[in-house]
C-alpha cells in the first residue's frame, strides 16, 4: 500500500540532493544517451528483484493487505546487484562499463514496476473477491450476491485483464510530465527520497555508506531466511508451530493477540512510522479484545446463534461492515481533502502571473541543467495519444468477452474520464506523497454496480473498480519515477521505456506468484493464515452497491454510521489541532485493518518500532543509515523462504512435526 508509509523529506536531504551532483557541466557530460541507460545487466537485475518482491507483497496481499513503500529497498537492492557484478568482473580481469546513477534508476523503475503489479493488480481484493470461496463467504442467499456471480481466477484470464488494463496508464499523463514536474514544481516526496538515495550512492562517501547497509543487509536477510526455515519443522498440522505461539496466554491467543516471530512484519514494522504501528493495535485492541468478545456475547439476540461465524449475517457480518465503515469514512475525507489541496493550488497557480525569464534567472544552475535535460530527450505527443486510444480500444473488446457483466460504453466512458481522475490523484500525490488511487476505485465500484442492476453489479463493480484504480495509481506512479529521473538526470524515454518493462515483467510474474500460494496454501480461508481479507472487504463493497443498507446484519448499520464518523473527525482533529496533539491521533484506515485479520500482526509491527525506537536512543546516527537496510533484509529473507516452502506444499512434503500448547 504506497499510501500506507508516508515518506518525510527533511531539507538537508534536498541540500545531499543538490550536492550529489555539484560536480559541474563534466556531470552532465558524462551522462550515456537513453538508449544505453537501459542495460542487458541492469534487466536481469530488474528481473530478479522484481520477482523476490512480488513473491514478498503477494504474501502481505493474503495475510493482511498491509504492504510498506518499498522503492527505497529496491534501489538499495538495485546497487547490491550491479556493484557486486561489477567488482566480480574487475576481479576476474573483465573490464565493464561503469554503474551509474542513470543505470541505478532504471533497475529500481522496472523492478517496482513488476512488484507494483503484484501490489496493486487485486489478487488480494477485487479479482480475488470474484472467485467462488468470496462468494460463498458473501452468502449465495442474498439478494445482490445472485447466483454464479463469480469467475475462479486462473493464469491465462488474470494476465490478460493486467495487460490490457496496465499499460493505459502509462500514457494517460505523459504529455504532462513537463507540467507536473518543472512547471508546478511538485516534490513528489517518495520519488525524492529514492533520488536523494540513489545519488548518495554514486559517491565515494555513499559507497562506504553503501558497504555497511550491504553488510546489514545480507546479516539480517541470511538470519531471517534461516529462522523460517527452522520455524517450518515445527508447523506439520493446524495452529501449529511458533506462528501460533501463546505469548500472553492462551486466553488473549484465542483472541488472536499473541506474537507470531513472523520477521516479514517486524521489518514491515520498522520500515512504517510510529503512527501506523499504533493505529494499528489500537485497532486490534478495539475490535478484538472488547467490540467482538461482546458482540459475540449477543448471539441470538443480534444474529441466530445457528449461523456460522463465517456467515455474513453472523459476528463476520459486523468485521467486515465496520471495516469498511473506516475505510469509507477515511477514504472519504482524504479524497476530498486531496481534491481541495489540488484545487486550491492549481488556482494559484493560473492567478499567479508567471514571469518565466525572472524564474530562469533565479533558478539555480543545477536545477536549469536537469531541466534541460528532462526536457532534451522528450516523448512526442502522438505517441502517447495513439497509444491511449489503441489500448482503450483494445480494453473495450477484450475485457467484455472475459467479463459479459461489464458492458464495452462502461469502459469507453472509464477510460473518457480516467486521464482527469489520474491527473488530481497525480498532482495530490506530488504535494502530499498520497496515491489516492482505491478511493477512485471505490466510487467507480459503487456507481457502476448500482448502474449495472442486482444480476451483473457484483462482478461489473469489482472488475470496473480494477480497471480505474490501475490507470489512477499506475500514472501515478510514472510521475514519482519522473521525478526520480529529473533528479537522477535520467532520461524521460528509458523511464518510460524501464517502468513499460517492468509492467510487462509484472503482467506475467504475479499471476504467476499469485498460483502458487492459490494452489500451495489454503487462501481466503477466514480462520487460516492467508485470509486475504479484502477480497470479502471488496465483495461486500459491490453487494451494498446493489442491495443498499440491506445487506448489513441487525444493529450494524449504527455500528457502521458511528465509525465513519469516528473516522472523519480522527482525520479533521489532526489536520486542524496543533501538531504535537494531531501526531497523536490515529489513522483510521490503519485501524480498519486489525477489525478483520486480527492483533497478531499489529503486535508485530509494534515489536518493529520498538526496536527503531530503541536503536534511536542508542544510537541515531547508525540507525538513521541501518534501519531501512536491515528491515529489507527481515523482509526479504522471511518472504523468500514462501517459495521454497510452497514448493514442498505443492510436492506434498510436509513438515514433520507439530509444536502445539493447551491448558495444564
Amino acid at each position: 500500500m504506497r499510501n500506507a508509509n508516508m515518506e518525510v523529506i527533511e531539507r538537508e536531504d534536498v541540500e545531499q540532493l543538490s550536492n550529489g551532483t555539484q560536480n559541474g557541466a563534466d556531470d552532465f557530460r558524462r551522462i550515456e544517451p537513453w538508449t544505453k541507460q537501459i542495460t542487458i545487466r541492469g534487466l536481469v537485475a530488474s528481473i530478479v528483484i522484481g520477482i523476490i518482491y512480488s513473491i514478498i507483497v503477494m504474501k502481505l496481499n493474503l495475510t493482511t493487505g498491509l504492504v510498506p513503500n518499498l522503492n527505497v529497498s529496491a534501489a538499495l537492492l538495485a546497487f547490491v546487484f550491479l556493484r557486486t557484478w561489477t567488482k566480480l568482473l574487475h576481479r576476474a580481469g573483465i573490464v565493464s562499463a561503469p554503474f551509474t546513477r542513470q543505470e541505478n534508476t532504471i533497475i529500481q523503475t522496472c523492478a517496482v514496476a513488476c512488484y507494483s503489479i503484484a501490489v496493486g493488480g487485486g489478487f488480494g481484493s477485487y479479482l480475488l473477491g470474484l472467485n467462488k470461496r468470496t462468494y460463498e463467504q458473501a452468502g449465495v442467499d442474498t439478494e445482490g450476491n445472485t447466483l454464479g456471480s463469480y469467475k475462479e481466477p486462473g493464469v491465462g484470464w488474470m494476465t490478460g485483464f493486467l495487460f490490457v488494463s496496465s499499460f493505459v496508464g502509462l500514457l494517460a499523463l505523459v504529455p504532462l510530465r513537463k507540467i507536473m514536474i518543472i512547471d508546478y514544481r511538485l516534490t513528489y516526496p517518495s520519488g525524492t527520497a529514492t533520488a536523494v538515495l540513489i545519488n548518495g550512492f554514486h559517491t565515494p562517501k555513499g559507497d562506504e555508506m553503501a558497504k555497511k547497509q550491504v553488510h546489514g543487509f545480507v546479516r539480517f536477510f541470511s538470519v531471517s531466511f534461516l529462522w523460517a526455515f527452522f520455524q517450518w519443522f515445527y508447523s506439520g498440522g493446524d495452529k501449529c508451530g511458533f506462528v501460533q505461539f501463546p505469548t500472553f496466554g492462551l486466553k488473549a491467543w484465542k483472541q488472536s493477540f499473541y506474537f507470531d516471530f513472523s520477521m516479514t512484519y517486524v521489518g514491515a514494522g520498522m520500515i512504517c512510522s510510529h503512527l501506523v504501528n499504533l493505529s494499528l493495535l489500537l485497532g486490534a485492541v478495539l475490535s478484538w479484545g472488547i467490540m467482538w468478545p461482546l458482540i459475540g456475547q449477543l448471539k441470538g439476540d443480534w444474529f441466530p446463534a445457528t449461523l456460522p461465524e463465517s456467515s455474513m449475517k453472523s459476528l463476520n457480518g459486523y468485521k467486515v461492515f465496520v471495516s469498511i465503515a473506516l475505510i469509507l469514512g477515511d477514504g472519504l475525507y482524504n479524497f476530498l481533502k486531496i481534491l481541495y489541496f489540488t484545487s486550491r493550488n492549481l488556482s494559484a497557480g493560473l492567478n499567479k502571473k508567471p514571469n518565466r525569464i525572472s524564474d530562469a534567472q533565479n533558478e539555480p544552475i543545477d536545477d536549469l541543467k536537469r531541466n534541460e535535460v528532462f526536457i532534451r530527450e522528450g516523448i512526442p505527443l502522438w505517441v502517447a495519444c495513439t497509444g491511449y486510444i489503441c489500448f482503450a480500444i483494445i480494453s473495450a473488446i477484450v475485457i467484455p468477452l472475459m467479463f459479459p457483466e461489464l458492458k464495452w460504453y462502461y469502459i469507453i466512458a472509464a477510460y473518457i474520464i480516467a486521464p482527469s481522475l489520474s491527473f488530481c490523484n497525480a498532482y495530490g500525490a506530488g504535494l502530499t506523497d498520497m496515491n489516492m488511487a482505491y478511493n477512485y476505485g471505490k466510487v467507480a465500484l459503487f456507481l457502476l454496480s448500482a448502474l449495472a442492476g442486482k444480476d451483473s453489479g457484483v462482478v461489473a463493480g469489482l472488475v470496473g473498480c480494477g480497471l480505474i484504480k490501475s490507470i489512477v495509481s499506475i500514472s501515478s506512479d510514472l510521475m514519482h519515477d519522473f521525478k526520480t529521473g529529473h533528479l537522477t538526470l535520467t532520461s524521460p524515454r528509458s523511464m518510460l521505456l524501464g517502468q513499460a518493462i517492468g509492467t510487462a515483467i509484472g503482467c506475467v510474474v504475479a499471476p504467476i506468484t499469485f498460483f502458487l500460494f492459490y494452489k500451495a496454501f489454503d487462501v481466503g480461508n477466514p480462520n487460516g493464515e492467508y485470509k486475504a481479507p479484502y477480497a470479502i472487504i471488496y465483495r461486500n463493497m459491490a453487494i451494498l452497491g446493489v442491495e443498499g443498507f440491506s445487506a448489513l446484519p441487525h444493529h450494524c448499520l449504527q455500528l457502521c454510521y458511528g465509525f465513519f464518523a469516528f473516522a472523519i473527525a480522527a482525520n479533521l482533529v489532526r489536520d486542524v489541532s496543533p501538531k504535537k496533539i494531531g501526531k497523536w491521533v490515529p489513522l483510521p484506515m490503519a485501524m480498519a485493518v486489525p477489525f478483520l485479520v486480527g492483533a497478531y500482526f499489529a503486535i508485530d509491527m509494534c515489536v518493529g518500532s520498538l526496536i527503531v525506537f530503541v536503536w534511536h536512543k542508542l544510537n541515531s546516527a547508525k540507525a538513521g543509515l541501518m534501519v531501512p537496510a536491515v528491515a529489507s533484509g527481515l523482509i526479504c529473507g522471511d518472504g523468500l523462504w514462501v517459495l521454497p516452502s510452497s514448493i514442498l506444499a505443492l510436492a506434498k512434503i510436509n513438515p514433520p512435526i507439530c509444536m502445539n500448547f493447551l491448558a495444564a
